[in-house]
């Protein structure tokens, strides 16, 4: 048995053989570790040993963390901020319904709770401290007549309280969110919205029945604008309780641009006249955000920037425990004082140079500039050059004098057209006062002649031009007409042509206005924001106080008092370094739908951009990638575009909001963000001359109507030529002396094309910066429009 041969099963011809699985190009890592066997690489041996974390220990460090936090908000919750050196919960109410007013809402609050300690300031701030939850509240209800004092209230608040009633629609007539309400939130949201808290409110006015489908609408309503808040009901007492735990127990969300700069809400302030109309204002509040340095440079809103000369820490006034009644002086400003720096005085402003200056690393900056200065040159035109060469080199009085050309009789129906408004509601407004004094317009309507009377042809006839001239930027882009009585080589001679867009280079310091020898342009933008902000966070000042007096020097007295009349919120925000330095500066913006007249380049607007508000007339351009950005004369609705103006620096992210001016009152018409300070952007004005087929051979077409003699064509002759349907060419030779021309093409030309050619010129925006000061509520010169500077 055991000399018997073991049948062994060969594999026939037709076995079936499975493919081996294909893992990919290469090992996984247990194979790795298999071939391996415990061995290292000579390369890991001699590297710097790096402590790599498997997936079971990331996981593990990732719930020690999420637990270290949860105890450190668990921790903060117990001890309340009850300390006096600890700021107290700041919150803003506002009303989303122009006829309900707020004030109950802020009673109720403070009477939820019979041991509440209430503190009321002549700022109109309501101090409310809560012993039974350990926790300190500051209540501010800014003025809903005035928007910039509302949103200047929400740039420090931690929370906002949007108020809403459910007696809207019944016992008022409006809506639950009106548009008072719509254009806050819509402002709200631009600028960078704090954590919200939606009440609503006179719920026991709606009969029991309805109540629970009354919430509902609303709680609908409400989702259109927060998806993931609910609302918070306010009836009584324990609701208000309800209300006051949610608002100090939820998780705060930050607004970036606000927690990366000292600032502070004025609960007391003083002035002390000096001399010159100046004087010193102390100012005193809970500092927020990064610590604040007496060398630091600080901005409020309506007054401007100004250097501080000292910050005390006197004794707080809302701390009923502490009984300490000494000033202590924390910090005073020494010989590292930043200045403030508007416009760039290191070079001399002559004719002939026009190359920016530059900031360089901040400890290294003039010494660097003069370095660069010396080294650059002055372009001027080489002897020896032709007519068509030269051409090409833009004249700067030439460049403005086209500029003001092209706009000159818009802005003048402009102005026009605003003078004529503000002419016709004086009249409307006397007339009102003296013919309908018991009566409406509508019971007693306008005859013809007194309708006539109240009528502005000439604001007509520019309303009509402006909405055409959109309407044909809008259609035909870019188009214009050669004119016949000048002649195209003098008329364009500051354009020139570019044989692709995209990838043509544009020299970007090339015969530069006079405008930028005046500003101030980083070396590397990314890299100086990283220092400036990395310098800050590191900033420790030992023993500061949360309650502290800001001494800010050199305050124009009229300005302060322009701004105290007001009586509306007071904020003060610390400046980053070279933040007073002017710039040319980018935002994005995209329109919104609370304007649709035309919205031209260069006309004026106010913006907000972060903190700071101020007045310009940018220049719009395609937001795009590449180097070369194009012009758009318009602002089209649904569109989003980049506007280029010059004004101080500020470090992104920055929310942005453009308000316009329309018959006195103020239009959001855009928000955004700001996308760069950098001069070096290239925006290029595009103009199409348009020419016709009138006689076509294969690929030759004689072309006419593009230009009207023959020392044009032969000026144009080295730019090429496209069609709408899509062929290129170029001009090969002029016939006759009217304006014919032979053109040559890839492709043959259909009769019902178009031939067009492109040409390019850099436009700069123009230097029309003011510093927006709420003064202009009260005071407007005759005509309405300028604007009281402050620089």
């Amino acid at each position: 048995m055991s000399n018997e041969k073991v049948q062994v099963h060969r594999p026939g011809a037709f076995k079936q053989i499975n493919k081996p699985h294909k893992h990919g190009a290469h090992r996984s890592k247990g194979a790795i570790d298999l071939a391996n066997k415990g061995r290292t690489s000579v390369k890991n041996l001699t590297k710097k040993k790096k402590n790599e974390l498997n997936r079971e220990q990331r996981r593990l460090q990732a719930t020690q963390i999420r637990k270290n936090k949860r105890e450190e908000v668990l921790i903060n919750k117990r001890l309340g901020n009850l300390d006096g050196n600890s700021c107290p919960h700041l919150v803003c109410i506002l009303s989303l319904n122009r006829d309900y007013d707020p004030i109950p809402v802020l009673s109720k609050l403070k009477e939820s709770d019979p041991e509440n300690i209430i503190l009321e300031t002549k700022l109109k701030t309501t101090h409310l401290t809560i012993p039974r939850f350990k926790q300190k509240f500051t209540f501010i209800l800014p003025n809903p007549d005035n928007e910039f004092g509302v949103l200047d209230a929400l740039k420090v608040s931690n929370t906002v309280v949007f108020v809403v009633s459910a007696a809207a629609g019944i016992e008022f007539s409006s809506e639950v969110i009106d548009k008072y309400g719509s254009r806050l939130l819509l402002s709200s949201f631009g600028q960078g919205l704090p954590t919200p808290v939606i009440i609503v409110t006179d719920l026991e006015t709606i009969p029991q029945k309805k109540r629970n489908d009354r919430k509902i609408t609303i709680q609908n309503e409400i989702n259109k604008w927060f998806p993931n808040e609910k609302v918070v009901t306010l009836d009584k007492n324990s609701d208000a309780l309800n209300v006051l735990r949610k608002i100090g127990s939820q998780k705060q969300k930050g607004v970036t641009y606000r927690d990366r700069r000292p600032h502070l809400l004025v609960e007391n302030y003083n002035f002390i006249d000096e001399q010159d109309g100046k004087g010193t204002l102390k100012v005193s509040g809970f500092l927020r955000g990064t610590p604040l340095s007496a060398n630091d440079l600080v901005y409020i809103p309506g007054l401007g920037h100004y250097q501080i000369t000292q910050i005390d820490a006197p004794p707080n006034p809302f701390d009923t425990k502490s009984s300490s009644t000494n000033t202590l002086i924390l910090q005073k400003a020494d010989s590292q004082q930043l200045q403030i720096q508007e416009i760039n005085q290191d070079r001399p402003e002559t004719e002939s140079e026009q190359m920016m200056e530059t900031i360089h690393e901040i400890d290294e900056i003039l010494h660097e500039e003069k370095e660069l200065n010396q080294k650059r040159m002055i372009k001027k035109v080489p002897k020896g050059w032709s007519n068509y060469q030269a051409a090409w080199i833009p004249d700067e009085e030439a460049e403005l004098k086209s500029d003001d050309d092209d706009l000159s009789e818009d802005d003048q129906n402009d102005s026009n057209y605003m003078d004529a408004m503000s002419e016709e509601i004086s009249e409307y407004s006397d007339a009102e006062e003296d013919n309908f004094d018991t009566m409406t317009v509508s019971e007693i309507p306008l005859n013809d002649k007194e309708y006539d009377e109240q009528f502005d042809l000439k604001a007509e006839k520019a309303d009509y031009e402006k909405l055409k001239a959109a309407k044909s930027d809008l259609m035909f882009p870019d188009e214009v007409d050669t004119p016949m009585d000048i002649a195209a080589r003098k008329r364009f001679e500051r354009y020139r042509g570019l044989e692709s867009f995209r990838t043509s280079p544009w020299d970007p310091h090339e015969n530069l206005p006079e405008d930028y020898s005046k500003i101030f342009k980083f070396k590397n933008f990314d890299q100086a924001k990283k220092t400036i902000l990395s310098n800050v966070k590191d900033r420790e000042i030992k023993d500061i106080q949360k309650f502290v007096t800001i001494h800010v020097k050199n305050v124009p007295w009229d300005l302060w008092q322009s701004l105290e009349d007001l009586e509306s919120p007071i904020i003060l925000f610390g400046l980053l370094p070279h933040e007073t330095n002017m710039s040319v500066v980018n935002v994005v913006l995209k329109r919104t739908g609370l304007y649709d007249e035309p919205i031209k380049s260069k006309e004026r607007f106010i913006f907000q951009c972060g903190y700071r508000r101020f007045m310009v007339q940018p220049i719009f351009s395609q937001h795009t990638n590449g180097n070369k950005h194009k012009f758009e004369r318009f602002f089209h609705p649904n569109s989003t575009a980049v506007a280029t103006f010059f004004a101080p620096i500020q470090f992104p992210p920055s929310p942005v909001l453009c308000y316009k001016e329309t018959d006195g009152n103020l239009t959001l018409i855009a928000t955004g963000s700001v996308l760069s300070c950098n001069p070096d952007r290239i925006i290029l004005k595009r103009i199409v001359l348009s020419g016709y087929p009138f006689k076509i051979h294969k690929r030759s077409a004689v072309v006419r109507f593009m230009f009207f003699n023959r020392e044009d064509i032969t000026y144009f002759k080295p730019c090429k030529l496209h069609t709408k349907y899509g062929r290129e060419g170029h001009i090969k030779e002029p016939l006759g002396t009217h304006g014919h021309m032979k053109c040559v093409f890839k492709h043959q030309l259909k009769s019902q094309d178009t031939v067009l050619m492109t040409l390019y010129k850099r436009v700069f925006p123009k230097w029309k910066y003011q510093d927006c000061s709420q003064r202009w509520m009260k005071e407007k010169d005759e005509n309405n429009v300028e604007m009281t500077e402050i620089m």
